[in-house]
């Protein structure tokens, strides 16, 4: 299977239409559609359901598709690697994150670096902690932003400066919204909304289930969240009162809703992580160089 077919596939599956794809991929037709046929035959299933103007993905080539992305995206990568690698430092650093206040350090890593590297990019990919782990893990990210608690088993870590503080979430005319700060007591017999990632209790030394202790297994949690957007729209709703970081949630004057820290102050730490067997490019060497640098100066 080469990777100039799983192209092929790819441009279809976003084109929707196989004159559109041809076109764009500057093949013919006949050709384009043989190609698409010998890889369904070789691969044993059917990879799009056709109609007279359009085709869309099956099931199986939903999935072919994420695969076949990863692997260009991989091989892009790889490419993009060895140009540079026999001239001046330079190339790509590709970096995943959530929305966190640790991008501010990022932001200052990357701007010492441009003084000294000014062709190294950097490439950000936003998602959350499972997204992010999962680029890892496949090797199309040099590093990631976790945010405590996460599992830091399979990487080596970095602890950035940088850190959120745990709350709720509640609508400004709440009765909680009168509290200044809230304990684990006024959250008992309330309908919560958590994130997946915090109660994940296989996690070792988990501070957000820890601060808890044993009413963690009291709490009322009606929904879980991978998003905190999407939690905040629940909370609008009054589905109930989420639990999540002070940064993530727009809880600013002119919304209707406001955060309120824990009582006592729980603090969710930012790590820079990398997979132990990554092996680094030129350009992501100096990023981690200037990591370190930026760890010993807190």
């Amino acid at each position: 299977m080469e990777l100039r077919i799983l192209k092929y596939f790819v441009t279809i599956a976003k084109e929707e239409n196989i004159t559109r794809a041809a076109n764009s991929l500057h093949v013919t037709q006949p050709t384009l559609s043989r190609q698409i046929k010998n890889l369904e035959e070789e691969l044993g299933v059917s990879l799009f359901k056709r109609s007279n103007h359009n085709i869309h993905l099956t099931e199986e080539g939903q999935l072919f598709k994420k695969r076949a992305e990863e692997l260009l995206a991989m091989s892009q990568k790889m490419q993009d690697e060895f140009k540079v690698i026999n001239k001046q430092v330079e190339g790509d650093i590709y970096l995943g994150c959530g929305e966190t206040k640790g991008m501010q350090f990022i932001a200052q890593i990357f701007k010492n670096i441009q003084t000294t590297y000014p062709n190294i990019n950097l490439h950000i990919y936003s998602g959350n902690a499972e997204d992010i782990a999962n680029r890892l893990d496949k090797g199309l990210l040099d590093f990631g932003i976790l945010i405590q608690p996460a599992n830091l088993i399979k990487y080596k870590a970095l602890t950035l400066p940088s850190y959120d503080k745990w709350g709720a979430v509640a609508k400004r005319n709440s009765q909680l919204a009168k509290n200044k700060t809230v304990t684990k007591d006024d959250l008992i017999d309330l309908p919560l909304l958590c994130s997946r990632q915090a109660i994940d209790q296989t996690i070792v030394n988990n501070e957000f289930t820890g601060w808890f202790g044993d009413m963690f297994d009291q709490l009322n949690i009606v929904s879980t969240f991978n998003l905190a957007y999407n939690a905040g729209l629940m909370v609008k709703e009054n589905v109930g009162y989420a639990l999540t970081l002070d940064s993530i949630i727009n809880t600013s004057e002119e919304s209707d809703l406001c955060f309120i820290p824990f009582e006592p102050e729980l603090i969710a730490k930012h790590n820079i992580v990398w997979r132990k067997d990554h092996s680094f490019s030129k350009a992501a060497q100096v990023f981690l160089d200037k990591a370190k640098e930026l760890e010993t100066t807190f």
